[in-house]
């Protein structure tokens, strides 16, 4: 009697666990095909077409400014060798900027370039920025396509980027850019912000500095240029996307600015460092100058090219108003000397880059050069600064980055020649 009440008793325990399994399965298949149907609702809204009663005209009007920027091809550079599709997508600030509006609205730009790897560093640079910003992609091959759907899926769910960032593309010549809505495999999961910045993520690091598959040149000062031609504002820093200015530099510098007038012959430098990965970014020069004191901070490229920033003389700019405290201002005024390369605002009017110069070396440090031949001014700013995040060492570059180097240096020496015939009247050198 007791084993036959024993077994009723497994009987009906066993019943209920198969009726939970039964109803967890069902649960999950539900679960299942809600995603699904969701996600297929997320890549129409994305990609789909416009026509659907329920589609928001502000989604749909950016979608169909894509398809416009694609359908016109772009366009080649000087060289012939790279495709350029300008204003890809534009920010709401530069898609509602009408002649004659308030300038002080659009004083200084942040302009930008970058491949699809190291975009990811655009959150935290549009966090600390929140200001107009533009940004130049260089994409080649799978990435073209890969490019062009998740700048937009960027400015679809990112509200900060979407009311600020303007991108543009740079691709071989033999490429092209195309919209993107064949490829639903490659954005299941992006629902939002965030899950866009985590596709990213696993891009990250694809390649070390320079080192693009098929042997294929980054051209760094034509995407200098795409990102600095794709602002309107009066002033333009440019940076690469793995640094960060200090905080509230737009604000401070728009009030220096209006108690003083500056030159048209004037930049004005921001000195220049690399911080350790494991770091919070200094938002401040206190905060900045606490972690130079013991190590965590270093002048940018200190062991690399130490030549490169030292003529920013930093021992004089960190002691000099070491609190950072009070308005912004000129701390002291430097005359260029080779081989500085300096990050600086400048008008919007200062010499382009020269676009001969690709992969590792002279790049910057050519225009800095022709900036001085030219007449300009260099004026360090007293509590403003840029970080890269990381040092910079040796052995995070490709193999043929000595070999690179070596030939920019040749196209260096012909490029100061030709400067002597473009500013006849100057008696600067470099």
């Amino acid at each position: 009697m007791n084993l036959s009440k024993k077994c009723s008793v497994f009987k009906v325990v066993l019943s209920a666990l198969l009726i939970v399994a039964l109803l967890q399965l069902i649960y999950l298949s539900f679960l299942s095909k809600f995603h699904g149907k969701q996600q297929r609702y997320r890549y129409s809204e994305l990609f789909g077409g416009s026509g659907k009663k329920n589609a928001q005209p502000d989604k749909n009007s950016r979608k169909e400014r894509l398809r416009y920027s694609l359908s016109t091809g772009g366009i080649f550079d000087t060289s012939g060798q790279y495709r350029v599709y300008k204003n890809l997508i534009k920010s709401d600030f530069t898609a509602n900027q009408k002649p004659g509006s308030d300038a002080g609205s659009n004083v200084l730009a942040l302009a930008t370039h970058t491949t699809i790897n190291n975009l990811h560093h655009l959150e935290s640079l549009v966090e600390r920025w929140q200001n107009p910003l533009s940004v130049a992609i260089f994409a080649h091959g799978q990435d073209v396509k890969f490019a062009t759907a998740l700048v937009y899926a960027l400015s679809f769910f990112c509200p900060q980027i979407q009311a600020l960032v303007d991108f543009h593309l740079v691709c071989l010549s033999g490429e092209m850019a195309s919209f993107p809505e064949q490829d639903r495999e490659h954005f299941a999961g992006l629902e939002d912000c965030a899950s866009v910045f985590t596709r990213l993520e696993t891009h990250r690091d694809k390649h070390k500095n320079y080192a693009i598959s098929g042997n294929v040149s980054y051209p760094n000062n034509l995407l200098r240029n795409v990102a600095r031609s794709g602002t309107e504002s009066s002033y333009i820093l440019v940076i690469d996307i793995d640094m960060v200015p200090s905080a509230d530099l737009h604000q401070q510098f728009l009030a220096m600015i209006m108690r003083r007038e500056p030159g048209n012959d004037e930049v004005f430098v921001l000195p220049a460092f690399e911080i350790r990965h494991v770091r919070k970014l200094p938002a401040t020069k206190s905060e900045l100058v606490q972690l130079y004191q013991v190590g965590e901070v270093r002048p940018f490229y200190e062991e690399l090219c130490p030549r490169c920033q030292a003529p920013t003389n930093y021992s004089q700019w960190v002691n000099s108003h070491a609190r950072g405290a009070g308005p912004l201002e000129v701390a002291y005024t430097l005359t260029w000397a080779d081989p500085w390369e300096p990050f600086y605002i400048g008008p919007h009017t200062v010499p382009l880059y020269d676009e001969n110069f690709k992969q590792y070396g002279f790049n910057r440090i050519s225009q800095a050069c022709e900036l001085h031949v030219a007449g300009y001014r260099f004026s360090v700013l007293s509590s403003a600064f840029v970080v890269h995040r990381g040092f910079k060492v040796q052995g995070e570059f490709h193999s043929r980055k000595d070999e690179e180097n070596k030939r920019n240096r040749i196209l260096f020496r012909s490029f100061k020649e030709g400067l002597k015939t473009k500013y006849p009247s100057s008696s600067r050198r470099c």
